[in-house]
């Protein structure tokens, strides 16, 4: 049994009527649960896909692992639950939660894209699809908010630097001159 496994269980008696047992000797566990709420709301407005939608793959098909709907998939996840670079991505790549998000079998299914990978995938778009994926995900954000709104908004502003923190806007503002989509986007996604 691996030894990062706690294997103890945990009786409330003093709480509760009835037995409540928890155990925690799951392996295929993980801490990320809240995040098919996220993939919920990302499926409704669509944003992976139109996010894809906008690149062009040039990689050799037959040493293809990892789908673009994937990486994008996976990286936007990431994001949103708050690993902001994909030096997490090795940790994460057998998470259960994190290959259902990206719609792998979250026991069987092959794991997710590597720190290499995703670093690759995000540096690899040029300007053209930089600026369509930006006028994907402002189209995203605007559509949800006309139908939030039954079409009555006469404006909408998108927070481009949600932060007050100096470090974080001078970080921000330094990666917006970078090629990384991920990173340009990011505000977007804290706004949206």
């Amino acid at each position: 049994m691996n030894e990062h496994i706690t294997t103890d269980c945990l009786l409330f008696p003093d709480i509760f009527d009835r037995p409540v047992v928890a155990k925690f000797d799951q392996r295929q566990g993980s801490s990320d649960g809240g995040a098919i709420l996220l993939k919920a709301a990302e499926r409704r407005l669509g944003l992976t896909s139109a996010l894809a939608a906008c690149l062009r793959d040039d990689r050799q098909p037959g040493k293809v692992q990892h789908e673009l709907r994937e990486l994008i998939t996976q990286r936007v996840m990431a994001i949103g639950l708050g690993y902001e670079d994909a030096n997490d991505a090795a940790r994460l790549a057998s998470d259960p939660i994190h290959k259902l998000l990206v719609g792998r079998n979250p026991v069987d299914g092959e794991d997710l894209a590597s720190q290499p990978t995703l670093s690759r995938f995000e540096n690899a778009p040029n300007r053209k699809e930089l600026l369509r994926m930006t006028e994907a995900l402002a189209d995203r954000v605007i559509e949800r908010h006309r139908k939030r709104l039954h079409g009555r908004a006469r404006r909408i502003t998108i927070d481009m630097d949600p932060t007050d923190d100096p470090y974080v806007q001078t970080v921000d503002m330094c990666s917006r001159c970078s090629k990384s989509f991920i990173v340009n986007a990011r505000p977007w996604l804290h706004s949206a």
